[in-house]
Order: structure tokens, then sequence, then C-alpha cells
């Protein structure tokens, strides 16, 4: 896949490259200046500078972040011409196919990224003089280092929060968890940066951590990786960034921490491949994380004098320049190892063989408590079963991440299953089959390898995004299939002439086709069952939205009552918000404080509560307000925060219960036959779950966790032996009801729209919303 705004040509134009980048008007307000570090409006500046002073810097724009702000991906290497650039991508698709090349004439690629956590600066400034540094010297070693090696920059992939000062983006999202769903504009930027330059090492450069933080994690490391690869040149890296910090002289940065050598299980694990370096092995880096060790954000940035600041600031920035120097130098001096090691990576998958056992001691400190592998299935079917949109948007995810699927021409028969031409396989002979394997998966519960994880420990694409997905273990099989580039379009009216259609609700591109037809007016009906109807009047614009959002029509049953567009006042995170927008409902963001300032409910339709608002905590005024709503509105809720609201607004009869509040990841449900129960997901996602006993009359229960609860993820009791696992199996996860005043309220004890991951989820969520704001 190529970068946003890329064509093949441009891949092999040669370099330098030079940009003339626009510029941005001097911001006052920039959080950088107080810090002594380069505010964004002075980078393109700087880079132009250095484009027409030196042939060895190229900056291309890479994309935009979600406020528009230019993303710069700049490179330093020694000048090519075309030829050898093509020679160069002819080197990289060879590794890639698991082949050698001859190492002596193949530039060793190198990827920074810096300032990903917007408030975490001075990864971007001790690139910044990297980078000059490489432009300018004249210094032998730095030339030649060029000629041997593609050095690339990210030179801030947070602009925005860096200019705000937030560790998230503009949007609220930490970009940091975000790299297999890559759900913001930054990270597609990111994730299309890695797959591009292939590169064999890279820094992910942070704060802020005491002495500085330098990887390789604590176990548990990622079932899906070939360890072995990766962790003789992690730790060898590491030791060596480690001296280059020490020799600084900095006193507050003399004793660096590796997570592998000195933190307890679990702390600083590898485990998710949400986070940049995690993700980044997939493609064949050696890749860490790195924390600067003097913190100058949040509390620090207004309590401490601008002189300390900026002390702090410029030691931080030695540190960069220290650990970026350092991986220069470890790459070149290995630098046939790690093309070797890279290469068979992508050979071991390509052949299909198994994972290397990895004895005790193969580094200093390796143990069983490191050791995790899988047994890597055969191949994976995708079919239109479920969810034709599901299916679409799935394969189109893999095919981004360069995972290599394939669509039957033919009708074939996998363990005694027909198969219909137009079915998607991906074959698990391939390169990357680790992230294949990993976006595919199941996952494990890995509660009993580790007492605590540092983020989330279960995620699934087959299991959450909506997509009917078999697992073919083991076994030889033959196809008639082509290479995907891009999924086939799913939109479909297949009905009688004349008739009405009908929409099942299964999955988000659904509900953004039903929104969309009642913001043009039309009147749509909904059944008990949450199926909506199109008036066979309406076929063409029926027709319209199936081929906008790949969805499917078919003949509609009799019955249903009238549907209206349904505006949501919502208190709720970032990423609900997102996808309630995406979805395409009309919101209104709402808190305590703005109910409180006041705030007209004459046209919202029903409350998303998930975050933000506390009942209790509401004014006299803004109490009446919303009370008087809630005798014609709906309220769906979600979590602690919603819980609260159900009962201090005296709701549902439903006793909360939260389980274990670090639990997480991918959850066995049982589904109900109420109207947001009906056709979910047999898997959920939770975070901080929760369930809900002394059920009143009239309560439904639309979900309950399965008897073994924990698909994949970390889940176990409190000390005192509350909130485990066994606590939650059977209980409601999900219930609805009408209170003693008429509000049809649903409470969620499960997370489904969490940091736009389980997409599969979000149909549930809006049959909810339809379901509670009607009357």
């Amino acid at each position: 896949m190529l970068a946003q705004g890329e064509n093949q040509a441009d891949r092999h134009q040669g370099y330098p490259r030079r940009t003339k980048l626009r510029t941005y008007p001097e911001n006052p307000a920039d959080k950088a200046i107080k810090l002594g570090l380069a505010p964004y409006h002075s980078l393109a500046p700087k880079l132009n500078a250095l484009q027409q002073k030196s042939n060895r810097i190229s900056v291309e724009v890479a994309g935009q972040s979600g406020l528009g702000r230019d993303l710069y991906l700049v490179t330093l290497t020694a000048p090519e011409s075309p030829l050898e650039t093509r020679v160069q991508e002819r080197f990289r698709a060879t590794i890639e196919e698991g082949r050698n090349v001859p190492a002596g004439l193949y530039k060793a690629p190198i990827w920074i990224n810096n300032n990903i956590h917007g408030d975490e600066w001075e990864g971007t400034d001790g690139a910044l003089r990297v980078i000059e540094h490489l432009a300018t010297s004249n210094d032998r070693e730095v030339q030649n280092l060029l000629r041997r090696s593609r050095i690339y920059f990210n030179l801030t992939a947070n602009p925005d929060g860096r200019v705000a000062g937030t560790r998230e983006n503009s949007a609220g999202f930490d970009l940091n968890r975000d790299f297999v769903t890559n759900s913001q504009p930054e990270n597609r930027v990111m994730q299309e940066m890695v797959e591009r330059t292939q590169p064999l090492m890279m820094l992910d450069e942070h704060g802020y951590s005491a002495n500085t933080l330098i990887e390789p994690t604590t176990p548990p490391h990622g079932q899906n990786y070939d360890f072995d690869l990766y962790i003789k040149h992690g730790y060898a890296g590491g030791l060596q960034m480690e001296k280059a910090v020490q020799a600084l002289g900095h006193p507050e940065a003399a004793k660096p921490e590796i997570p592998f050598r000195d933190y307890p299980v679990g702390e600083w694990d590898g485990w998710a491949p949400i986070y940049t370096a995690q993700y980044a092995m997939y493609h064949g880096a050696v890749s860490y994380t790195i924390e600067i060790p003097m913190r100058v954000n949040r509390g620090d940035y207004n309590t401490q004098p601008v002189a300390e600041l900026q002390r702090r600031s410029k030691i931080n920035a030695d540190v960069v320049e220290a650990t970026i120097k350092s991986t220069l130098d470890y790459v070149d001096d290995n630098r046939r190892n790690l093309i070797a090691g890279q290469s068979e990576m992508f050979r071991r998958g390509a052949a299909g063989e198994a994972q290397r056992y990895i004895p005790d001691g193969f580094v200093p400190g390796f143990g069983p408590e490191d050791r995790f592998s899988t047994e890597f299935p055969r191949a994976y079917v995708i079919t239109n079963d479920r969810s034709a949109p599901a299916t679409a948007r799935l394969v189109d995810q893999l095919v981004r991440h360069d995972v290599r699927v394939e669509r039957a021409e033919k009708p074939f028969t996998l363990s005694g299953k027909r198969y219909p031409a137009g079915s998607y396989v991906v074959d698990m002979h391939q390169p990357k089959r680790g992230l294949a394997n990993v976006m595919l998966e199941q996952g494990s519960d890995i509660s009993d390898k580790a007492p605590v994880m540092y983020d989330i420990s279960g995620w699934s694409h087959r299991l959450l995004w909506g997509a009917s997905v078999d697992v073919y273990k083991s076994g030889s099989f033959r196809f008639d299939g082509k290479p995907v580039v891009a999924a086939a379009p799913t939109g479909d009216v297949n009905a009688a002439p004349g008739a009405d259609l009908a929409l099942t609700l299964t999955d988000g591109k659904d509900v953004n086709a039903v929104n969309d037809l009642l913001g043009r007016g039309i009147e749509l009906r909904r059944q008990d069952d949450g199926t909506v109807v199109v008036p066979a009047r309406e076929r063409a614009a029926a027709k319209e939205v199936a081929d906008r959002y790949g969805v499917r029509f078919t003949t509609a049953k009799p019955g249903g009552v009238a549907l209206q567009r349904k505006v949501v006042a919502a208190a709720v995170s970032a990423d609900e918000l997102q996808v309630l927008r995406e979805s395409g409902f009309e919101v209104r963001t709402i808190s305590t404080a703005v109910l409180n300032a006041g705030f007209d409910w004459s046209r919202i339709d029903v409350l998303y509560v998930g975050a933000g608002l506390d009942y209790a905590g509401l004014n006299a005024t803004a109490k009446a307000s919303l009370n008087a709503f809630l005798q014609r509105g709906g309220v769906v809720t979600r979590g602690r925060t919603g819980s609260k609201f159900n009962v201090d607004a005296k709701l549902l009869q439903a006793t909360p219960v939260a389980g274990w509040e670090d639990a997480n990841g991918v959850v066995n449900v049982v589904n109900g036959t109420g109207p947001i129960g009906t056709g979910a997901l047999p898997h959920s996602f939770v975070y901080g779950p929760q369930w809900f006993t002394n059920l009143g009359a009239g309560v439904t229960v639309e979900q309950r966790y399965g008897s073994t609860v924990v698909a994949a993820g970390h889940w176990h009791a409190r000390a005192n032996g509350t909130g485990g696992q066994d606590a939650a199996a059977g209980q409601a996860a999900v219930v609805s009801g009408t209170s003693a005043n008429g509000t049809k309220t649903v409470l969620f004890g499960t997370e489904p729209m969490f940091r736009n991951h389980p997409k599969g989820l979000y149909a549930q969520v809006a049959r909810a919303l339809f379901w509670a704001g009607s009357r």
C-alpha cells in the first residue's frame, strides 16, 4: 500500500525529493514554546531551509492531522537516481518474500516516530538535531552511513496534540492505542509509513519515566511474534542505548530502565498490537518504545518555573538524540544480521513453518515467563453469511495492513463445508502471517499469565467486527482465487418489485443507511425485532443507500411502527462520540456542567450516558428540566457512570455490580430475544465490566455473560475474592425496560464502542437508541 497522495511513480522518483512545504502562521499559544521547544509553525521553515542546503534530506507530506496540519515524513539518505531507487524497492520487496538480497547493496531502513502523545514533545526536538546533523555534517562517517542507510523520521505524529499540549489528538484519541483499528487519520499515516519503509529497527519516542525507559518489554510477549528474531537484537540494542544515555552524564538519566530486565511481569507488557512498537514488529522491525526521563507535562507544566521546565526539556532532547544516534550505530554495525533476520521472519511466514522454541537463557534473563507462542491455522475464510458490509470492511482492513487476501473465483470445499464463489481466503502461508493472525485469531485468556497488564489484553477483528470468519486449522487445500486489492461491492436490493423493503440492523453501515434515509425525510417503520422497513415507493432511495453503504435490502414482512430520526444528547467519551456521529446520528454533547448552565431538551429524543454526567451533581433547575425530558424521552447508559445515573434518576430497578476494575477483553455472551439482544453477536467487549442483579418486574435481560466469560483478555478477582469471572458468569450484561414514569431505558455493562474497535457491536447500540427513543 502506498502513502496518502503517493503513486507508484513517486515511490521510484529517486532522492532527494524536495517539497516546498506550506508554512503556518505563528501561534503564540503553541504549548511547546514555554518549554523552549520547537512550535509546530517553526517546523516547515526549518525543513524548507534544510532542503535548500542539503541533497541528503527529503521531506514529503504523508497526510494531515485531524485538524488539517501536515504530517512530515523526513528521509535522510545519500542521493539516489530513479534507477537506484527502483533497485532498492526491488530489494525491499524481495526481503518481504523471505528471500536474500545483497546485504552490502541494500540501504538499511530505520524509522523514528516522534511525539505520538502531543504533550510528550521532545522526540520532535531531539529528532530535529539528528536530522540537521545528518543533512549538513561533513563527517565522512555520516556520509558513509547515509550511503548504507535510509533514515526516516515522522517528525511529529500528533501535531494537534503538540500545539494544544494534550496527550490525545484533536478527536480525543490516544494514538498509541489505535494501530490495528487505525480509526484516526494520524494512525493511518503511521501505518502506511511502517509498511512502506519496512524498517529493520524503529523507535517510538515518548515521555516520561524516571531515568529513561528503553524496551524490550516485560512478558507477556505477543504470541504471534517470531520472538527469537526480535529479542536477540532487541535486548542488545537496548543495552547499547542504555550506555549512550548514561554517557550524557545527566544524573537524572543515570540508570535507564529496561523493562525486560528490570520490571515485574505485566507492568510494561508487549502483548497488544495496539501500540506503535508492538505493531511495527509485525512488519519486520526490531522496535522500541522510549520513555524520556524528566516530566514537563500536565501538573508540572503549570507549576514548575519556566527555567526548570526548559532545563528538563533540554535533558529530554539530549536523551532522544542519544537513543537515535545509538540506534543508527547499532543498525550500521549489525545490518547484515538484521537484514537476514527480517528476511527470515518473512520466509517462515511464507513457508508456514512453526515458531521456534526459545530456550532459557537465549538472552540473559529469558525464561519460562517469556515464552509465548501459537499454532497458526492454515487459513481463514471470510464470507457474507452474516453481514456483507462487515465482510467488506474486514477484507479492506486486512489488505490495508498488507495482509494478503484472495477472492475465490469458483465454489470450493474446505473441511466439508461448501463455500460460494466470492468468498475471501486468507492463506496463512504468507510473509506477514503474524499480523494476519493477531487481527483474526480469538486471542487468549491470559488472566493466569500475569498479575497485572499495562493496557487491554484482548481484541479480535474476527469476533468483534461482525463478519463471518471460519478457521481452517490444518491440511492442504486448493481453490481458484485472485489477489484482492479492495473488497467487492456488497450493496443490493433483493426484493420483489412493488414490495416494501427490509433492512436488518446487523452492522454500523446498516445504521448509516437508516439515518441517511431518515435524514431525507423518508417515512420508515421499525418492527419488533429491530428490522427497519422502507416503503416500496422509496425503492430508488434504498438502491442509492445500498450502493453507498454496501447494505442489502430484502422483502419486508407486514407491520411496524413509525421510525423518526433520533437526536441524541450524549454524555460520552471521545470514542463513543466518534461512533455515534459516524453512524449518522445527530448528537448534542452534554455534561453535568452543560446541563447546569441550561440546556434545551425540546429536540432531544434519547439521552446516552457514558461519561461526564452526574445526576446528583445537577442543580435544581437542570434536574427539573432533565426529569421533564424523562417523561417523554428514552435513556441508554454504559458503564459505571451510566449505571449510577440509572440508580440516581430512579429509572430501572437493576442493581449494578462492578467486576474487577482492570478486567478487559473479549467476552462470550448469550443473547436474549428482546429488542437489543436479538441478532447481536455472541461476543462483546469489556473494560471495567459490570453486570446487573435484583432485576425488577418488566426488566428484560438482553444479554448475559457466558458460562465461560473471557474469550480473550485479562480478568481475575480482587484480593477479597469479588469481581471475578466466576461471579460474572451467567449474569445480565445488558438489560432493557420501561421505568415507572414511562422512560424506555437500556443499560450496558459492556463496552460496545470501545476505542472505535468492536465495530460489529455498533448496530446493537443503534437498536438501543431507536428502541429507547421511540414512543
